[in-house]
C-alpha cells in the first residue's frame, strides 16, 4: 500500500528547494560568461556552438545515470538524493574556481564538460526530490519554489561581473588570451554560493525511506550496473503519453534557449554596441597581422585569419567593419599604432566588455522576473490549467527574443529579457509539474533523467548546426539566430496545447 505523504509547511518546501539557489549560481555564470570566455580566448562565431556542445552532451550522459542510481540509493543518514547533492556541490565548486583561469581555448572547453557534469550531479536529484517528498497537490508549489530560487540565484550571478567592475573597480578588460578579473571573481563568488546553498539543503532536510528497504536491496542485487545503464537509455522508448507530448515542447523550447545562451553576447555587442572601426584602419591592421605571421603560432594565426576572412566576406562593401574581441585584443598590442589607433581599439574593447556586462544585468532582469513570476504561475494555472499557462508564457518569451532584432538602445534589452523571464519561470516549473503526475513514484528520478534527454538533444542539434546556419544562411548575423530561437519558442508554446495533463 502506498504511503500517504504528509503536507509540508512553507518553510519545509523552502529548505528542500534552497540548494537550487547555489546550483543556479553555477548555471547562470556558465550561461552568461562561457561564450565571453571562449571569444576572449580566440573562438570564432562558427566555433562557439561546437565548444558549447560539451554542456548538453554531459547532460545526456550524466542525468539519466544519476537519476537511475539515485532511485536505487538509500542511506540511513544521507537518504536517497542528498548524497548526490553533496558530491555534485564539491565537484562544481572546484570547477568554478578553475574555469575562469583556463589558459587556452581547449582547456576552457574541457572545463565546461567538468563543470556541467558536476552541476548535473546535484541538479537532477533535486527535480526528483520534489516528487519524492510532496503530494500531487503540492508539487506545482514545490516546482514554483525551485523556480523562485533559480531566478534569485540567476539574478545575483548574472550581475556579478557588473558589480565587481562598477562597485569594486575591478577591471572588466584584460590582455589577449586572459579572462578579465571581474569574471574571475564572479566565478569565485559563485563557487562559495553553490557549496553553501546546497549544504544548507543537505543538512536541513530529511527524506522518506522506501516502503520496503529489503525490496530495494533485492532489486539492486538482481540488477547489475550495466543493466541499469541499458535501462536508462531504453527509457526513451517506454515513456508515458504525457512525456512523449512534452518532449516536442521541450525540444523547440531548449533549442531557442541554447541559441540565446551561445549567441546573445555576440549579437548584442555587435549590433547594439559600437565595435566598428573604419575600413582604412582595418586594412592597415590586417596588413600588419599578415606581416607578423612568422611570429605567431599556427593556431593563433589561424584563429585571427578566420576572423579577417569573415569580415572580408560579409562586410566587404561597408565603410566600417565590426571587429571581434579576439582581433581587438591582438591588434592593440601592435607596436606601430598611433595614439588615435590605440584609442579606437580601446573603445572597441570597452564596448564589447561593457556590452557583455550590461547583458549580464539584463539577464538578471530576466531571472528576477522569473523569480517573481514563479509565485504567480500557480495562480494562473488554477484558472487556465497548466498546459495553457505554459503556452502563453512560451509565446511571450518567444516574442521577447524576436524583439531584440528591433531595438537600438541598450536599456531596452532589459525589457526584451523581462519577457523571456516570464517564459523561463514556466519552463522551470510547468513541464515538471505536468510530468510528475504521470510518473510512478518508484521511478521518479529515472524518468526525470530520461525527460532531460529532451533538454539536451535539442542543444546538441543546435550546437551542431547553428554555426553553419549563422555563417552560411544568416551571413554571420547572430541576431538573426536569436530571431530563429524566438520563433521556435512560439512553436513550442503552440505544441503545449497537445499535452495530456492529469495527476
Amino acid at each position: 500500500m502506498t504511503q500517504q505523504k504528509p503536507r509540508l509547511s512553507f518553510w519545509q518546501i523552502w529548505n528542500m528547494s534552497f540548494g537550487f539557489l547555489g546550483i543556479q549560481f553555477g548555471f547562470e555564470l556558465q550561461n552568461s560568461n562561457v561564450s565571453r570566455i571562449f571569444e576572449t580566448l580566440g573562438a570564432n562565431k562558427d566555433e562557439i556552438p561546437i565548444l558549447w556542445i560539451a554542456a548538453p552532451l554531459t547532460g545526456l550522459l550524466v542525468q539519466p545515470i544519476i537519476g537511475y542510481i539515485s532511485d536505487r540509493t538509500w542511506h540511513p543518514y544521507w537518504g536517497r538524493r542528498r548524497p548526490f547533492f553533496f558530491i555534485g556541490a564539491i565537484l562544481a565548486t572546484l570547477a568554478l574556481f578553475i574555469m575562469p583561469n583556463s589558459p587556452t581555448l581547449w582547456v576552457a572547453g574541457g572545463m565546461l564538460w567538468i563543470l556541467d557534469a558536476s552541476i548535473n550531479i546535484s541538479m537532477e536529484p533535486f527535480r526528483a526530490f520534489v516528487g519524492d517528498k510532496l503530494s500531487p497537490s503540492q508539487r506545482t508549489a514545490g516546482f514554483a519554489m525551485q523556480s523562485f530560487f533559480i531566478g534569485t540565484g540567476s539574478v545575483i550571478a548574472a550581475l556579478l561581473p557588473w558589480i565587481f567592475t562598477n562597485w569594486f573597480d575591478i577591471s572588466n578588460t584584460a590582455d589577449s588570451g586572459t579572462i578579465p578579473e571581474s569574471v574571475k571573481w564572479s566565478f569565485y563568488t559563485g563557487a562559495f554560493a553553490f557549496f553553501a546553498a546546497v549544504m544548507y539543503t543537505v543538512f536541513t532536510t530529511k527524506e522518506f525511506p522506501p516502503e520496503s528497504i529489503e525490496k530495494l536491496r533485492e532489486e539492486n542485487r538482481k540488477t547489475s550496473f550495466l543493466d541499469g545503464l541499458k535501462e536508462s537509455y531504453q527509457g526513451i522508448f517506454s515513456m508515458p503519453k504525457a512525456m512523449k507530448q512534452l518532449a516536442w515542447v521541450q525540444f523547440f523550447t531548449w533549442f531557442a534557449l541554447f541559441s540565446m545562451w551561445i549567441y546573445s553576447t555576440n549579437a548584442i555587442t555587435t549590433t547594439i554596441y559600437d565595435m566598428k572601426i573604419e575600413r582604412t584602419l582595418f586594412s592597415k591592421l590586417k596588413e600588419n597581422l599578415l606581416a607578423q605571421k612568422s611570429s605567431l603560432s599556427d593556431k593563433d594565426f589561424s584563429s585571427l585569419n578566420t576572423d579577417l576572412a569573415e569580415i572580408d566576406k560579409f562586410q566587404s562593401e561597408s565603410n566600417e567593419v565590426a571587429l571581434t574581441i579576439n582581433l581587438a585584443n591582438h591588434f592593440i598590442k601592435m607596436s606601430n599604432l598611433t595614439t588615435d589607433d590605440k584609442s579606437t581599439l580601446k573603445r572597441v574593447q570597452e564596448q564589447y566588455n561593457g556590452g557583455a556586462d550590461w547583458l549580464g544585468v539584463c539577464s538578471s532582469v530576466r531571472n528576477g522576473v522569473a523569480a517573481i513570476f514563479a509565485f504567480i504561475i500557480p495562480l494562473i494555472a488554477l484558472r487556465l490549467g497548466r498546459k495553457k499557462t505554459h503556452m502563453v508564457c512560451l509565446i511571450i518569451g518567444g516574442l521577447g527574443l524576436i524583439s531584440l532584432n528591433f531595438i537600438t538602445e541598450p536599456w531596452t534589452i532589459a525589457l526584451s529579457m523581462g519577457l523571456v523571464g516570464i517564459a523561463w519561470a514556466s519552463i522551470l516549473s510547468m513541464p515538471y509539474a505536468i510530468l510528475s503526475g504521470s510518473l510512478p513514484a518508484n521511478k521518479m528520478g529515472y524518468y526525470m533523467g530520461v525527460f532531460n534527454f529532451f533538454i539536451v538533444i535539442p542543444q546538441i542539434i543546435a550546437a551542431t548546426f547553428l554555426g553553419f546556419l549563422t555563417i552560411h544562411v544568416f551571413s554571420g548575423n547572430t541576431m538573426l539566430t536569436l530571431v530563429l530561437g524566438g520563433t521556435f519558442m512560439i512553436l513550442a508554446g503552440l505544441l503545449a496545447l497537445r499535452v495530456e495533463d492529469k495527476d
